[in-house]
């Protein structure tokens, strides 16, 4: 396997990021995944522009895009699979051990691993824990992952593949590395960005082809949802057939996210980069 870090090809084993970089140390790092097939990876433009995006957010110097494209052709091309995690960490560098930064340049990383396609349906709990809306990071895919670590640990010791978050404020927010839709009366809502969930790319992308409506949703949704869905890179539209012990319907996918899978896989076959 052969990583892309900080302007060069390297292989795995080889590749050295100091330990004093502050990715490593604090958390100070973004992060986008992306998904590849075949060697091109999908909807790269919204991933480049979210990671600047993020990055500011931070306060980290603006990753230069050409480079990033750069860095994920040359590993797409050096580690060519049918189906691909695509990862790009960028990070404050270098830096003193604590809070402050240095004045080392960022670091940038791009790797790659080999991917299964997800199952059509999936089963989530909810967690006691809350994502702040009004955090200094919220919204920001930032590589302070570790509450997601923690909250994805029992879901799997539960036999789910996904947590899902209310907020401080008791509203529907989002899953650990997903977002959340519901169907209500026939209806399809996702919770707004105000509600402190990533902006996703693929929800994005499901607002605009499905039209779903951006609402702000008590947690208990979730109980009276006659569909639920999740989105994200790797698992594009995935329906869910169980919220706790909840059954959410007889037949899933149910008839609405039927809908919202078979509109993005059509979009998505036909423009690689929406």
């Amino acid at each position: 396997m052969r990583i892309w870090l900080d302007g060069a090809l390297r292989e795995a084993d080889s590749a050295q990021v100091s330990v004093f970089d502050h990715g490593l140390t604090v958390g100070d790092g973004v992060f986008e995944t992306v998904k590849a097939e075949r060697g091109t990876a999908f909807a790269l433009t919204r991933h480049v522009d979210r990671l600047t995006r993020s990055a500011r957010g931070l306060g980290l110097p603006d990753p230069d895009p050409d480079e990033v494209r750069r860095a994920c052709a040359a590993v797409l091309e050096a580690n060519p699979l049918p189906l691909a995690r695509m990862r790009i960490t960028y990070t404050g560098g270098v830096s003193p051990l604590g809070s402050d930064r240095g004045d080392a340049a960022p670091t940038l990383v791009v790797a790659v691993a080999e991917e299964n396609r997800r199952p059509d349906t999936t089963a989530v709990i909810t967690v006691p824990w809350v994502r702040n809306e009004r955090s200094a990071v919220a919204g920001l895919k930032t590589t302070s992952y570790a509450e997601n670590v923690v909250a994805l640990a029992a879901a799997h010791r539960a036999g789910a593949s996904e947590a899902l978050f209310a907020n401080t404020v008791g509203r529907l927010c989002e899953g650990t590395g997903s977002n959340v839709f519901v169907v209500l009366d026939g209806e399809l809502y996702t919770p707004p960005l105000a509600s402190g969930c990533l902006a996703g790319i693929t929800r994005a992308l499901v607002v605009d082809w499905a039209g779903a409506k951006e609402t702000d949703l008590p947690f208990e949704a979730l109980e009276q949802a006659e569909e639920i869905f999740l989105t994200s890179t790797l698992r594009d539209v995935q329906a869910v057939h169980r919220v706790d012990g909840r059954t959410v319907a007889a037949a899933v996918p149910g008839p609405v996210t039927a809908e919202a899978m078979r509109i993005f896989d059509a979009h998505a076959g036909a423009d690689l980069d929406p």
